[in-house]
C-alpha cells in the first residue's frame, strides 16, 4: 500500500527532464495556443454537434457547449498551475504522480491512453466521412466498403451494448490519414508545429465564413421550443439532455490538455504553457457557441442527426452551396490537426511511463537524429490505424470523453491536494480560489461523467481492469520509483535493539 500511494519527488521530475532522453525545445507561446486550437477544433464541431442536438439538447446545444466549457475553464486553471510549476511531459500522469500517488498515475496514465489513442482513432473515422463526401463532389468515388467500419451499434440499441457487423471490409482513408500523421510527428516537433499552424489557419477561416454568411439565415422558428420537454427517458431532451449532451460533446474540447504534454519541448513553459493553455481554450468556447447557435437555427435540430451537419445546414439554402467545398476542406483540415496534437501527446505519455519504468523502456526510445519520442509514436499510429479502421465514431468518442474527464477530475483534486501538502513550492501561476475552482471543476466533469451511457461505463471498467492487470504484471515490479525506495532502506542503517 505504500508503494501505491508514493509519490515521486517534483525535484525528481525536474531533473529527469533536463538529462538523459531530452527532447527538443523548439516551441513558444504562439506554438502552443495554436496546438491547442488545433486539438480542439475538429471532430466536435463538424460532427458531433449534429447527433448532440438531435438526439439529446435540441437548440439547448450551446447550452451544453457552455457546460462542457465551464468544467473545461476550471480544469484548464488548474492545469495552468500544475504546468507551471511542473513544466514537465506527460500531463495530467505526471501532475499525479507527484500529488496522489504511483497507484492514482498510473490510473490516469492508462486512462490518457484511452483519450488521446482513441481520439486518434475517432477523428480518423470522421475524416474519412468527410473526405469521401469532397472527393465525391470532385467525381472521385470511394466505395463504401472501403471508406466505413466493418462494426457498429444497430439502430434502436441506444445504450450501445450490441455490436454487429456492417458488411463493409475497412474504413481504408481512415488508416491512411492516421499513416501520414504519425509520418509527420515522427519526423520532428517543430515540422508538425508548422503543418499545424497552417491547418488551423484554414479551419478558423472556414469557421468563421460559416459565422459571418449563416447568421443571415437564421430561423428563429427553428429554436421553439429553446429546451425541448423531456421524453420520459434519461438524457433525451430537457434538463438532463442538456447534461448528457454537454457529455457528448466534451470530445469537442479535448485538446487543450494536450497542450501541456509538450512542456519539455517548450522554451519557457513556466510562462508559456499556461497561456496557450487558456487562450486556445477561450477562443474555441466562444467559437463553439455561436457556431452552435446558428447551426441550429439555420436547421431544425431534428434533421442534424448526420455525419456532416454543417454541410448539411449549408447546403439547405442554394445560396450558401458555394460554401459547401470549404467547409468540406475545411472540416478534413481540422481533424487533420486534431490527429497531429492528439499522435504528439499520445506518444509523449508513453515517453513519460515508460521513463518511470511503468510501460517496457522501448516506449521511451528518442530518435537519435530527430529528437522525437519515436517508438511511442509508431505505436500510436499502428494502434489508432487499427481501431479507426475497425469502429464507427459514435462508441470511440464516448470511449474518449469518459477517458477525459476521468483526468480532469483528478487534476482539479490534485491542485488541492498539493496546496495543503506543499504550499511551499513556487507557483509561477496560480488558479484563482482554489477552493471553489478545483471543487466545481471536479463536480461539473463528474456530472459529465455520470450522463453517459451505461456501456461507455462498461466499457470503462474493462479498460480500468486491463489496465490493472497490466500494472500488476509489469508496472509494479519495474517501477523506478519502488527500486529506489527499495535501495533506500536496504541503505538506511538496522534499528538498534
Amino acid at each position: 500500500m505504500r508503494q501505491l500511494l508514493s509519490t515521486k519527488s517534483i525535484k525528481v521530475l525536474h531533473e529527469q527532464e533536463s538529462s538523459g532522453n531530452q527532447l527538443r525545445r523548439a516551441l513558444g507561446w504562439g506554438h502552443l495556443t495554436l496546438l491547442g486550437i488545433g486539438g480542439i477544433i475538429g471532430t466536435g464541431i463538424f460532427v458531433l454537434t449534429g447527433t448532440a442536438a438531435a438526439n439529446y439538447a435540441g437548440p439547448a446545444l450551446p447550452l451544453s457547449f457552455i457546460v462542457a466549457g465551464i468544467g473545461c475553464t476550471l480544469a484548464a486553471l488548474c492545469y495552468a498551475e500544475f504546468a507551471a510549476m511542473i513544466p514537465v511531459s506527460g500531463s495530467a500522469y505526471s501532475y499525479s504522480y507527484a500529488t496522489l500517488g504511483e497507484a492514482v498515475a498510473w490510473f490516469i496514465g492508462w486512462n490518457l491512453v484511452l483519450e488521446y489513442l482513441l481520439a486518434v482513432a475517432t477523428v480518423s473515422v470522421g475524416w474519412s466521412g468527410y473526405a469521401v463526401s469532397l472527393l465525391d463532389q470532385l467525381h472521385v468515388h470511394v466505395p463504401a466498403a472501403l471508406s466505413n467500419a466493418p462494426l457498429g451499434v444497430p439502430m434502436g440499441s441506444k445504450e450501445g451494448l450490441d455490436i454487429v457487423r456492417t458488411g463493409a471490409v475497412v474504413n481504408v482513408p481512415a488508416i491512411v490519414i492516421v499513416a501520414v500523421i504519425a509520418t509527420i510527428c515522427y519526423i520532428g516537433i517543430k515540422q508538425s508545429a508548422a503543418f499545424n499552424a497552417v491547418i488551423v489557419a484554414i479551419k478558423v477561416t472556414v469557421v468563421v465564413l460559416f459565422i459571418l454568411f449563416g447568421v443571415s439565415f437564421i430561423q428563429t422558428s427553428n429554436w421553439h421550443p429553446f429546451v425541448p420537454p423531456n421524453t420520459g427517458e434519461f438524457g433525451v431532451f430537457g434538463l438532463s439532455g442538456i447534461m448528457r449532451a454537454a457529455g457528448v460533446i466534451f470530445f469537442a474540447y479535448i485538446g487543450f490538455d494536450a497542450v501541456s504534454t509538450a512542456a519539455q519541448e517548450t522554451r519557457n513553459p513556466q510562462r508559456d504553457m499556461p497561456i496557450g493553455i487558456i487562450a486556445s481554450l477561450i477562443i474555441c468556447t466562444i467559437l463553439y457557441v455561436i457556431v452552435s447557435t446558428i447551426l441550429t437555427g439555420m436547421v431544425s435540430y431534428k434533421q442534424l442527426d448526420v455525419a456532416a451537419p454543417v454541410a448539411l445546414a449549408l447546403d439547405h439554402y442554394p445560396a450558401l452551396r458555394w460554401l459547401g467545398i470549404p467547409v468540406k476542406l475545411g472540416a478534413v483540415c481540422g481533424m487533420t490537426s486534431v490527429m497531429l496534437v492528439m499522435t504528439i501527446a499520445q506518444a509523449r505519455i508513453f515517453f513519460a511511463m515508460a521513463r518511470d519504468g511503468l510501460l517496457p523502456s522501448f516506449f521511451g526510445r528518442v530518435h537519435p537524429r530527430f529528437r522525437t519520442p519515436s517508438t511511442g509514436t509508431a505505436i500510436t499510429g499502428v494502434v489508432a490505424a487499427i481501431i479507426g479502421g475497425l469502429f464507427p465514431v459514435d462508441i470511440l468518442g464516448e470511449m474518449v470523453a469518459i477517458g477525459t474527464l476521468s483526468a480532469f477530475v483528478t487534476v482539479c483534486l490534485g491542485v488541492l491536494v498539493l496546496r495543503r501538502t506543499r504550499p511551499d513550492l513556487p507557483r509561477p501561476f496560480r488558479a484563482p480560489a482554489a477552493r471553489f475552482t478545483c471543487i466545481a471543476g471536479a463536480i461539473v466533469c463528474f456530472s459529465m461523467m455520470a450522463s453517459l451511457g451505461t456501456a461507455t461505463w462498461l466499457r470503462l471498467i474493462i479498460w480500468t481492469v486491463i489496465g490493472v492487470l497490466i500494472y500488476a504484471l509489469y508496472g509494479y515490479s519495474h517501477s523506478k520509483v519502488r527500486a529506489e525506495n527499495g535501495a533506500a532502506g536496504a541503505a538506511s542503517p538496522a534499528p538498534s535493539r
